[in-house]
């Protein structure tokens, strides 16, 4: 999954979302800097991450983006989902999806001076480009897309990534219909345990 649902996975706690949030740019000993609940937050980002990769729906549709992206198959799979999560984002959530990133926004403008420096630098793109709205219509993906493809090391295919989802968009929403819904109980189940280990300590 990518920005967009990790931060409506978090639920309503701030530094639990933010630390969702983050969680691809704090490596190593980065981690101890972060408070508790923060740092709880990189744990449930790890562990969304991990079930993601391993339920069965997913594996099924890696395989058909595999010829197309090759290894980058679950990263354009990750910006397919968090599209799908956008454009039936009324289903999902009784806030409109441009009030909910306003308040994502914030949440990371006001711990602007915490943020690790990978996303210090990504999220002035993703303010001016309003991402987290933007991933519900293909002309903001192909932006998306085509930064991505500008900052792959390798051959990436993603230059296609918008034809391929048009051409595959009801097979793809199919199967993040039947995904999501596990992630979410997942994740509440992951939150709750988080938070009893968090009383405990």
């Amino acid at each position: 999954m990518n920005f967009l649902a990790h931060a409506y996975l978090s639920g309503d706690d701030a530094d639990l979302l933010f630390g969702n949030f983050v969680a691809d740019s704090i490596k190593g000993k980065m981690l101890e800097d972060y408070a508790f609940r923060i740092r709880q937050g990189v744990i449930l980002h790890r562990e969304i991450d991990y079930f993601t990769d391993n339920h069965p729906v997913v594996r099924q549709t890696i395989l058909l983006l595999r010829p197309v992206f090759g290894k980058y198959a679950g990263v354009v799979l990750d910006i397919y989902f968090d599209h799908f999560l956008a454009l039936t984002w009324n289903i999902w959530s009784g806030k409109s999806l441009t009030d909910y990133a306003s308040g994502v926004y914030k949440i990371l403008i006001r711990r602007y001076t915490i943020l690790p420096p990978r996303s210090r630098r990504i999220l002035p793109y993703m303010l001016a480009q309003n991402w987290l709205v933007g991933y519900a219509n293909f002309r903001d993906l192909e932006g998306i897309f085509k930064g991505m493809t500008r900052r792959s090391k390798f051959e990436s295919g993603m230059e296609n990534a918008i034809p391929f989802l048009m051409e595959n968009h009801k097979v793809l929403e199919t199967n993040f219909m039947m995904f999501f819904p596990d992630l979410i109980q997942f994740s509440n189940l992951t939150i709750a345990k988080l938070t009893n280990e968090g009383f405990m300590k």
